[in-house]
């Protein structure tokens, strides 16, 4: 082998040596250094990080937030078991990224989060009705979940942001008796509007009703003999200046005004004056 071949293999393994020799370390990661299957305590954030591919690796970990979808079957306080698809967001501490790695694994998804999860979830569920599940209330039990996958995972560095039911499957029976009950409640908001609007307007007749009341009492109040009498005068000379013919009904009190040839009975107990008065060119 001639020198300069020799000088060609040389250059090739140092350069692979110095690509396998090197990470890269992207925003929202980790790394930590595992020499001999030891890991360091200390974490290196983003940058190009060298090392000793012999002896040492980088094992890198995200610290970004990671959504964990899992579909199972929850249960509800009646024992009904519901259909659900759950979204777990949670994030890993950067300074605790070590510590996780000796003691759960890089698998932590599996190794803790989900097994906690479940415990957490049956735990919670179990005291809500299954309606609950489809109401305000769903917040709340999503809440609880959350609160109680802190509890175990306090102390061994995952955050969990949120936990979200995505969708529920309630059982057939059940979701048909959730919408016959909705349906009802709807019928009955509905029925108590229209009585509510019957009732309104039957006041506002009543008030009608009372203010014409009070205005004929008021009307008749003020209507004594002597007025009807002078406005009944008032109607003779108004009827005596027509040019018109008219038949005047009248028994001594009030005039009515007739067309002629209509005949007017006479009232009981009265006997009525008839006069005819004429006008004009009229024999």
């Amino acid at each position: 082998m001639t020198k300069s071949k020799v000088s060609k293999w040389t250059s090739l393994l140092l350069l692979i040596i110095f690509f396998t020799s090197c990470a890269t370390i992207r925003e929202g990661e980790v790394g930590v250094k595992r020499t001999l299957g030891k890991y360091a305590d200390k974490t290196y954030t983003e940058g190009l990080r060298f090392y000793n591919p012999f002896l040492t690796s980088i094992i890198k970990i995200s610290t970004q937030t990671e959504n964990l979808e899992v579909g199972l079957s929850i249960p509800s306080k009646e024992g009904l078991n519901i259909v659900s698809e759950v979204s777990i967001l949670y994030r890993v501490v950067a300074k605790e990224a070590p510590s996780i790695l000796r003691n759960i694994g890089q698998n932590y998804e599996q190794n803790i989060i989900l097994p906690v999860f479940r415990s957490s979830v049956a735990d919670v569920t179990s005291r809500f009705y299954a309606k609950d599940m489809h109401t305000g209330e769903r917040t709340t039990i999503e809440k609880a979940i959350r609160e109680q996958m802190m509890v175990y995972l306090d102390g061994k560095g995952l955050v969990i942001d949120a936990v979200l039911l995505k969708s529920i499957r309630l059982p057939a029976s059940l979701a048909r008796a959730i919408e016959q009950k909705l349906e009802a409640e709807q019928d009955a908001q509905r029925m108590e509007f229209v009585l509510q609007q019957a009732e309104r307007e039957a006041e506002q007749k009543r008030i009608e009703a009372k203010g014409i009341r009070d205005a004929q009492k008021i009307i008749a109040e003020g209507l004594s003999p002597a007025i009807l009498q002078f406005k009944s005068i008032e109607a003779f000379m108004e009827l005596s200046k027509s040019p018109n013919a008219k038949i005047i009904v009248s028994d001594g009190d009030l005039p009515m005004i007739m067309e002629e040839g209509v005949a007017i009975p006479a009232a009981p107990g009265k006997k009525s004056g008839i006069s005819r008065v004429r006008s004009g060119g009229d024999n």
